[in-house]
C-alpha cells in the first residue's frame, strides 16, 4: 500500500488542477487580466505556505543562498515560463490546439529525465506517453485540426507551455535531494512572485481584491489547485520517477473535461469518453511493470 501512496498524491494534485477552471473564471468575471490571475495565484500562495511555515515547520524556511538556482529553475523557469506560454498560446490558437501543446509536457519529462536524472527510457514509457498524447487530442475533439486556428508564435509558445511544464518535475527533484517537499514548494512561488509582482501592477487593483467574493475565489485558488497540489504534487515526486509522474499528472485534462461536463454543461461526446480512457490506461500501464517487478522480487527473496 506503501508504494501507492505517492501515485495517489500526484493523482489527488492532477484532480486539484484539474478544478482550476472554477476560480480562473470567476476572477475573469470581475475583470482580471490571465496574468494578473497568475500573479495572485502564486502570491496568495507564497502567503499562504510563509504563515503555515512560520506555524509549523519554521526549520524548513532556512535554505543554502547557493540553492536558490533549483527555486529559480522551478518559479521562473517553470511556474512563470508555463503560464506565460499558455495563456499566449490561447490567444494566438484555439483552446484544443493550446491544450494538446501543453500536453506535450510528459514526452518532456521523459526526455529530460533520461539525460539529467539518468531515469530509464523504456518502450512502457513511451508508449505511455503516446497514450496520453492521443487521449488528449481525443478530449480536444476536432477542432485541434482546424489548420486555420494555427499559428507560428501559438505553437513556439505553446509548446514553450509543455516544456515549462515539464522543468517542474525535473527542477523539483534536484532540490528534494535537499529540500522538503514543502520548502521546495514555498520558495518555488515565493520565487514566482518576486519575479511576477513588478510586471502586473496588481496592487491597483486592491479595492477590488478587498471585496468578499474576490477574497474568496482569490483565497481559493492559492489554497486548492496551488498549494495543496503542488505540495502532494512535490511530496508524490520525492518517492517516485519524473517520467511517471508526469504521466500519471495528465489526469488532470480528465478531469477538466468531467466538470466543464457536470458544471459549465459544455459537450462531451464518444471521442471525449476514448480520450479519457487512453489516459487513464497509461497512467495504469506506466505503473503496472513496477508493481510486477517488485512482487517477482519479494517472491524470490522468500523463496531464498
Amino acid at each position: 500500500m506503501g508504494k501507492f501512496v505517492p501515485i495517489m498524491f500526484i493523482a489527488i494534485s492532477a484532480a486539484l488542477w484539474g478544478i482550476i477552471a472554477i476560480f480562473i473564471r470567476k476572477l475573469a468575471d470581475f475583470g482580471f487580466t490571465s496574468m494578473e490571475i497568475v500573479t495572485l495565484r502564486v502570491v496568495s500562495a507564497a502567503i499562504l505556505l510563509g504563515l503555515i511555515g512560520m506555524l509549523n515547520f519554521k526549520e524548513q524556511l532556512k535554505i543554502r543562498f547557493s540553492d536558490t538556482k533549483y527555486f529559480i529553475g522551478t518559479g521562473v523557469f517553470s511556474i512563470v515560463l508555463f503560464n506565460w506560454c499558455y495563456f499566449t498560446s490561447i490567444n494566438q490558437m484555439s483552446l484544443s490546439f493550446a491544450v494538446i501543446l501543453l500536453y506535450t509536457a510528459p514526452a518532456f519529462v521523459v526526455v529530460l529525465s533520461f539525460l539529467f536524472l539518468k531515469e530509464k527510457m523504456d518502450k512502457m514509457k513511451i508508449v505511455s506517453v503516446l497514450g496520453t498524447l492521443a487521449g488528449c487530442i481525443l478530449i480536444a475533439g476536432v477542432g485541434v485540426f482546424d489548420t486555420t486556428s494555427f499559428s507560428l508564435v501559438g505553437i513556439i509558445t505553446g509548446v514553450g507551455a509543455g516544456f515549462g511544464y515539464a522543468l517542474y518535475s525535473i527542477f523539483g527533484k534536484f532540490a528534494l535531494r535537499k529540500y522538503s517537499p514543502f520548502t521546495v514548494t514555498f520558495y518555488t512561488f515565493l520565487v514566482a512572485s518576486i519575479a511576477l509582482l513588478p510586471f502586473t501592477n496588481l496592487w491597483k487593483k486592491a479595492s477590488i481584491l478587498a471585496t468578499g467574493e474576490v477574497l474568496f475565489f482569490g483565497i481559493g485558488l492559492g489554497l486548492f489547485p496551488t498549494v495543496l497540489a503542488y505540495l502532494l504534487y512535490t511530496k508524490g515526486l520525492e518517492k517516485m520517477e519524473s517520467s511517471k509522474a508526469a504521466i500519471v499528472a495528465t489526469v488532470e485534462p480528465v478531469v477538466a473535461t468531467l466538470l466543464s461536463v457536470f458544471l459549465y454543461n459544455e459537450g462531451f461526446g464518444f471521442m471525449q469518453l476514448i480520450g479519457s480512457l487512453f489516459i487513464l490506461l497509461s497512467v495504469i500501464l506506466i505503473n503496472i511493470p513496477t508493481f510486477s517487478f517488485r512482487k517477482n522480487n519479494t517472491k524470490k527473496a522468500t523463496i531464498q
